[in-house]
């Protein structure tokens, strides 16, 4: 299977592309970040080479089948708390520690 370079959805803070290629190389995003960083500091080589990424790369066509699995987990507890909430009318969010609400 042919491996392709995209945009990150689920792992980004400016516009997904350290994500991207921590997704492709198969490694931590924070590592990638850190090089950003590296390079940043060694004469900005690193913002021009990231501005260049950022036009470059094409995002991640939406689709579940390309969903990561920390994508899936996030909607998977998402559906979860929602099943939970609704069947838990009587205490809203910030009160359960506290008992029901007064009337």
């Amino acid at each position: 299977m042919e491996r392709k370079l995209y945009k990150s959805r689920d792992d980004s803070y400016i516009d997904g592309v350290c994500g991207g290629i921590a997704e492709y190389f198969n490694v931590d995003s924070t590592w990638v970040r850190l090089g950003l960083v590296v390079f940043c500091l060694a004469g900005g080589s690193g913002v021009i080479a990231y501005i260049i990424a950022m036009c470059v790369m094409p995002e991640r066509p939406k689709s579940k089948k390309n969903k990561t699995a920390k994508q899936r987990a996030k909607d998977d507890n998402y559906a979860a708390y929602a099943d939970k909430d609704s069947q838990d009318n009587e205490y809203s969010y910030d009160d359960r520690s506290n008992g029901p609400r007064p009337q």
